[in-house]
């Protein structure tokens, strides 16, 4: 099967070597307590398995949708949370997803982004696709509300709820495949990053299967 980061693999790689040569300002990171495992300074870099909870959740689109069938529709998936009228982490997270989806081009659609709101009483499917248009948000990015009980438990199945929106913290989960472990980025990270992930994940598995077919 080819790579679908293929044409990109050059050109993801000088930009990745750009971003760990050029650190952000560390007042940017002050609140950030992670210390161990930094893959690079803004970031921790963790695998874990989490049991999908079956619950349903509301797209932009107003359709009503169970979340399982959402992250296992086979694609890679980038998952974080969010809430429209946040000012400080969200504006960060969803550029970062806005980047992610620009460097993966006409492959957009072949990644599932994916943004839950922690502040589902207010975000309305309306004010979700506001919030996507301000973002540029493409077809393999969408956006999911519900009630607040699905939200809290969508948050404490992925360890993220804090209790309340406003100790929302930046935390990104990405998985290459339904059924692999989630690779979880605490802190900002960025879409070099992600896209290592996801590309060096989708290579693997294409050698794996170009190897198996040599060997049949």
């Amino acid at each position: 099967m080819r790579n679908l980061f293929e044409p990109a693999a050059s050109v993801l790689a000088l930009a990745f070597a750009a971003m760990i040569g050029a650190a952000l300002p560390p007042a940017a990171f002050a609140h950030d307590a992670h210390a161990n495992h930094h893959v690079a300074p803004e970031t921790t870099r963790s695998t874990t398995n989490y049991a999908i909870p079956d619950v349903k959740l509301v797209r932009q689109d107003g359709e009503t949708v169970l979340l399982s069938d959402e992250l296992n529709d086979g694609r890679p998936i980038a998952l974080n949370f969010i809430y429209t009228t946040c000012t400080t982490v969200c504006p960060l997270t969803s550029q970062t997803f806005a980047e992610l989806q620009a460097k993966l081009g006409a492959r957009r659609s072949a990644v599932h982004l994916i943004s839950i709101s922690i502040d589902p009483e207010q975000d309305t499917p309306a004010r979700l696709r506001e919030y996507a248009k301000k973002f540029g948000a493409g077809a393999g990015w969408q956006l999911y509300t519900g009630t607040l009980a699905a939200s809290i438990t969508t948050q404490r199945a992925f360890n993220v709820y804090r209790g309340d929106k406003m100790n929302h913290a930046p935390v990104t989960l990405l998985r290459t495949a339904p059924g692999k472990p989630w690779v979880r980025l605490d802190g900002f990270a960025t879409s070099d990053q992600m896209f290592k992930e996801l590309r060096d994940a989708v290579a693997a598995e294409n050698r794996h299967a170009h190897e198996a077919h040599h060997h049949e």
